[in-house]
């Protein structure tokens, strides 16, 4: 093991819960982040097609300056 000195400071019965629930508590915030954040989730779970609701359909796509507009300045 690459770290085995680590367990001369932290005791196993303390440190391998602690790290458990680290990885827990960020899988947690990673889901709770798609659900969230993300636009075809709730299309996904109704079983509808992807990008048909009516806030996507509505929702206008900002791809930002163009090139020519940047170029015309």
């Amino acid at each position: 093991m690459n770290n085995a000195k680590m367990w001369l400071v932290v005791k196993p019965s303390v440190g391998v819960p602690l790290l458990l629930a680290g990885v827990a508590v960020g899988s947690l915030l990673v889901h709770v982040g798609v659900v969230l954040h993300s636009s075809w989730y709730s299309d996904f779970v109704n079983g509808r097609d992807l990008g048909s609701s009516a806030a996507t359909a509505q929702a206008p796509f900002d791809t930002g300056p163009t090139v020519a507009s940047l170029l015309a300045k």
